[in-house]
């Protein structure tokens, strides 16, 4: 009797830049990948990330310190770090950073806990990635909806804050002050030039401002209502 041997598995190929895939073969190739590796689909491009470099994570620790601490005095509004979302069929990045709304937002969880749909609020820290970052991604975000997209270009030390108005980005100026003051997220301040010369203290100085103004009261108030239903 010939004893019939199993048949091999045949590996996935690995998430290389410039792969075209769908977003389910995208999803299945980077399941199989390291927990370390990073890679994001874009208008159904693979590109996968450069090492991180202080360039990048510096500045990548305190724009999360500023969101996260607006987070935390901002119940119903979740933060996030690298967090893979499922924007549409072609578009899957892992933003540096985001807030979303939890109830009646524009993005939801999926059961295997990723984000679907276009949170609020993305940023990115674009080093290397820059010309990705203010290419196609923003392109893919304005389409799919992000209220407003931050990105922060370390190597200029320039920060751009753009918001959707129209179907199209406009890019938002500081005031007299170098104060932005976003629209989706009432209390949610920014000193920009703060930010840009590393004042960490006098950043979090003026967004416990905004927090104190009662716009951001009343905007607290309604989250609480709505998980209220």
């Amino acid at each position: 009797m010939v004893l019939q041997q199993p048949p091999r598995s045949i590996p996935l190929p690995p998430l290389e830049s410039g792969d075209r895939l769908t977003r389910a073969e995208f999803e299945r190739r980077y399941e199989a990948t390291s927990e370390k590796f990073k890679a994001e689909l874009i208008e159904g491009v693979v590109y996968v990330a450069s090492p991180v470099r202080t360039f990048h994570g510096v500045p990548h620790a305190d724009l999360v310190t500023w969101l996260g601490v607006y987070r935390t005095a901002t119940p119903g509004v979740s933060a996030a770090d690298n967090t893979t979302t499922r924007l549409d069929l072609d578009n899957e990045p892992q933003p540096d950073a985001l807030l979303r709304i939890e109830i009646g937002g524009s993005s939801t969880i999926s059961e295997d806990g990723y984000i679907e749909g276009a949170p609020e609020l993305v940023a990115e820290i674009a080093t290397s990635s820059a010309a990705i970052d203010l290419g196609a991604k923003q392109n893919a975000y304005r389409r799919n909806g992000v209220q407003e997209y931050l990105v922060w270009q370390t190597f200029e030390n320039r920060f751009s804050w753009f918001r959707l108005q129209s179907e199209e980005f406009v890019v938002i100026e500081p005031d007299a002050d170098g104060m932005i003051r976003s629209s989706v997220f009432p209390g949610l301040w920014l000193n920009v030039p703060a930010l840009l010369e590393g004042r960490m203290t006098e950043v979090l100085n003026g967004l416990q401002t905004g927090i104190a103004d009662p716009m951001h009261q009343a905007f607290v108030q309604l989250l609480a209502e709505r998980a209220a239903l």
